[in-house]
């Protein structure tokens, strides 16, 4: 082979091999991010159910004032309609 042939094919193999170093850094960043999803899941579901449970206590509260109040106890005496007619 002829030096500029030999260089060309140099060249060839140090791309590729760069194309194949960058594509095995990426799989392993992408390992990574596959094996801290489960913990992040867990953080995100463990959260959840927090909120779950805080508002299950401000619903219940909630209930309470409103049976507490007497502006919202339910009244059935007096229902109002109004209708307006135009001569």
């Amino acid at each position: 082979m002829m030096n500029a042939d030999m260089d060309a094919v140099d060249a060839e193999n140090q791309v590729e091999l760069e194309e194949k170093t960058q594509l095995i850094n990426q799989v392993l960043e992408l390992q990574h991010t596959l094996e801290d999803l489960p913990a992040k899941v867990d953080a995100v579901q463990e959260v959840n159910l927090k909120l779950k449970s805080e508002n299950q206590v401000l619903g219940q509260y909630i209930e309470n004032l409103m049976s507490a109040s007497s502006v919202f106890q339910t009244t059935d005496t007096h229902t109002h309609t109004h209708t307006h007619t135009r001569k």
